[in-house]
C-alpha cells in the first residue's frame, strides 16, 4: 500500500525546501589601546554572552599600565574578546577584540588574520597611546575606521584635531561613538563594513580592468 502524504506534510516539506540560507559569517576586529572601551563595545553589541579573557590587574601591572584615566578598572584583556551580531538575515559579524597593552601586541597578527576590517577605538584623553593601533592597520593596509569613545558623553578634542594628531589619512573614517550603547556600536561597525565593501569593489574593478587590458 502506497502512503500518500497529507496536505499538512506537503506544506512542511515545501517550507523546509524554502528555508533561507544561513547568514554569511564575516570577521571584524575591534582594536585600540589599554582601557579605551573594546571589551565594553563587544559586550554592548553581542547577541550572545561575550567570551572575554579578563584578568585582574596586579600591582605590578598597575605600575606599567596607566590607570590615571580609568581608576575603577580592575581587570584587563589578556588574549581577546569575542562576540557576534546578526546584522540582517544575510550577514553575521564575528567580533574579535584585541588586548590593549603593548606586551600582548604579538597576538594581534593572529587575531586580525582573515578579518575584513577593524574598528580602532580611541580615547582622546590619551592620544599618545593610540598611535600604535592606527599605525598597525595602516601598515597592513587593512580597512579600518577610527571611533572616538565619548567617555562621560564628551570628547577632549575636536575631530579635526584628532585626525591631525594621529596623522589619520583623509580616506579613513573618523567618528564619535559610545561604546556602552548598542545602537552607537552598531553604527560604528557598519561604517567599517561599508568601507571594506567599497575597498573590495574597487579591487575587483581594478582587477577586471587590468585583465581586459592584458587580453
Amino acid at each position: 500500500m502506497v502512503s500518500v502524504p497529507s496536505p499538512t506534510q506537503g506544506a512542511h516539506s515545501a517550507a523546509a525546501a524554502e528555508d533561507p540560507p544561513l547568514p554569511l559569517p564575516v570577521k571584524m576586529v575591534i582594536a585600540g589601546g589599554f582601557g579605551v572601551g573594546k571589551t565594553t563595545a563587544v559586550g554592548a553589541i553581542s547577541e550572545i554572552r561575550p567570551l572575554t579573557t579578563e584578568a585582574a590587574i596586579t600591582e605590578v601591572a598597575a605600575g606599567v599600565d596607566d590607570l590615571s584615566h580609568t581608576p575603577g578598572k580592575s581587570t584587563t584583556t589578556v588574549a581577546m574578546d569575542f562576540g557576534c551580531i546578526t546584522l540582517d538575515p544575510t550577514l553575521k559579524l564575528y567580533l574579535f577584540g584585541t588586548p590593549g597593552q603593548d606586551r600582548f601586541g604579538f597576538m594581534w597578527d593572529d587575531i586580525v588574520e582573515g578579518s575584513i576590517g577593524g574598528l580602532v577605538i580611541v580615547d582622546t584623553r590619551r592620544l599618545d597611546e593610540c598611535y600604535a593601533a592606527v599605525d598597525y592597520f595602516e601598515h597592513r593596509e587593512v580597512p579600518f575606521a577610527v571611533a572616538v569613545n565619548a567617555f562621560d558623553g564628551q570628547v577632549e578634542h575636536d575631530l579635526n584635531e584628532v585626525r591631525w594628531a594621529l596623522d589619520i589619512a583623509d580616506g579613513t573614517p573618523l567618528i564619535v561613538f559610545d561604546a556602552r550603547d548598542t545602537g552607537s556600536v552598531r553604527d560604528a561597525l557598519l561604517v567599517v563594513l561599508d568601507l571594506a565593501l567599497s575597498r573590495a569593489e574597487a579591487t575587483t574593478t581594478a582587477t577586471s580592468a587590468h585583465s581586459s587590458q592584458s587580453t
